[in-house]
């Protein structure tokens, strides 16, 4: 089996933890409809006590009920009350469109005055939220900006702008930005959560663990939270600890990270590989990295106990701080595998960019497909299973993680995830792939998602990319 790019899969602490997934799992808001109230302006109270959901592939996350909707009902008392009510009601009513136009189309008289702007802020940011329910963060990120700059004291307003800066991964979240919210809404454990992954992004894994360590101090007494937060911050402090003796050299996207005893031959070469894979590979795919990526080439003796990996694993992607390891012994020996293993490794760190938040909803056949398909790793291997007995599995059971999967059902399930990409991308094409996985990142079902991009069910693809399997078979 082709276990060096499993590893990431395999990996327990891959599939458990992950900012990402903290995120997603405790401090997204979920937007509900406002329960009427007799105080002006009030913010529908949080809540933390929703039953865990099963999630797949992965830990098992909490459904949140927090809410970031503000109460609308108290309209000002001005000339200009009947219009800002008919706004409301069309927000309320689900008609986003004609609410948007009408918000567009008010008088500068009326967004700027002191007595009718915050509310107008709140119309937008009520708007936004409906947009985002609708069609996603991307299409609501307009309505959130317009609320901001309305009522840049706003705590509610200025968080709902943070949290699409984060879910569309925009360059405007910076650091000044969230320490200004952090000022405004002390008591919140997003921003410092935010600026953890900034820091880390930056490779100041110190001050993003002083940030983490802020996040689980603010994040209630949920034990699942603590411990998540601990457990990713212990991650970020260990490998801290780990890379601190590294010597460090930059490419134009790339950070190699190594030994000072290591062959310098060793990271320019890498540095190299990953610069081509950057060009050729996001050109091929439409999207390039926003932030420089870490490759760390660890000694031999040093790439287990760094990341806690078995004997046979050869690299890694790790999704939590965003790196691609190696052991720097292995990666002269065989200038091929060292191609494949990095350009792999590249697509995953691709992927993960590029989905932000959404990584957990693309499945896990379709990440690995992707991996072998773009960065071009044909295993000889597959080619050989083909002219033999197996049993298929399901496209749906590899959806989630195969950490469980036996040796011989891992390689049946990495020729299946190759196979249904390669008939994807050859059948449809990459720009529809592309619109395949904006509707994933946008939380649509892979099943909607196919339906309406591919004009097939989730069924219909599974049996024709099977009858193609399967003639693709007689022919071996």
């Amino acid at each position: 089996m082709y276990r060096r790019n499993i590893f990431h899969i395999l990996f327990p602490a891959a599939c458990l933890i992950g900012l990402f997934v903290v995120y997603q799992a405790w401090f997204k808001p979920t937007y509900l409809p406002t329960p009427p109230s007799d105080q002006p302006n009030t913010v529908v109270e949080e809540s933390r006590d929703a039953p865990p959901k099963p999630h797949r592939g992965g830990p098992q996350e909490p459904e949140s009920t927090q809410t970031r909707l503000i109460d609308p009902s108290v309209v000002p008392k001005t000339t200009h009350r009947g219009l800002l009510e008919t706004i409301r009601d069309e927000i309320e009513k689900g008609n986003v469109n004609a609410a948007e136009t009408k918000l567009d189309e008010l008088p500068a008289a009326i967004a700027n005055d002191n007595t009718t702007r915050p509310y107008v802020s709140i119309l937008w940011n009520n708007l936004g939220i409906q947009q985002e329910k609708n069609s996603g963060t991307a299409v609501s990120i307009k309505a959130f900006k317009k609320a901001a700059s309305l009522d840049p004291k706003n705590p509610v307003v200025q968080l709902n702008l943070a949290h699409a800066y984060w879910e569309l991964r925009d360059p405007a979240m910076t650091q000044a930005f969230l320490e200004q919210l952090v000022a405004l809404a002390p008591n919140e454990p997003f921003p410092h959560l935010a600026l953890a992954d900034l820091f880390q992004g930056q490779d100041q894994l110190g001050e993003a663990a002083h940030h983490l360590d802020q996040a689980t101090a603010l994040s209630g007494k949920d034990p699942a939270v603590q411990s998540y937060l601990r457990t990713v911050t212990a991650k970020v402090r260990g490998t801290e600890k780990n890379e601190a003796q590294l010597t460090s050299r930059d490419s134009a996207h790339f950070t190699a990270k190594f030994d000072g005893e290591t062959d310098q031959t060793t990271w320019a070469v890498v540095l190299e590989i990953l610069e081509e894979a950057y060009r050729e590979i996001g050109q091929k795919f439409g999207h390039f990295p926003s932030k420089t990526i870490v490759v760390v080439l660890h000694t031999k003796s040093k790439f287990q106990s760094a990341t806690g990996s078995p004997v046979w694993a050869d690299g890694l992607f790790d999704p939590v701080l965003g790196r691609i390891q190696i052991p720097a012994q292995e990666a002269m020996a065989d200038r091929v595998w060292l191609t494949r293993v990095l350009r792999h490794e590249f697509v995953h760190a691709l992927l993960h960019d590029q989905l932000g938040s959404a990584g957990s909803a693309i499945p896990t056949w379709l990440n690995e497909g992707l991996a072998m398909e773009l960065s071009g790793d044909r295993w000889s291997d597959l080619d050989q299973i083909m002219t033999q007995e197996f049993t298929l599995i399901p496209l749906s059971a590899l959806e989630g993680g195969w950490g469980g999967l036996s040796s011989d059902a891992a390689v049946v399930a990495y020729l299946e995830a190759n196979s249904a990409v390669h008939y994807l991308i050859d059948r449809f094409g990459m720009a529809r792939v592309r619109e395949l996985l904006t509707h994933l990142k946008a939380r649509q079902t892979l099943s909607a998602a196919m339906q309406s991009q591919l004009s097939l069910s989730y069924e219909q693809f599974q049996s024709r990319w099977v009858d193609q399997l399967q003639e693709h078979g007689k022919k071996s």
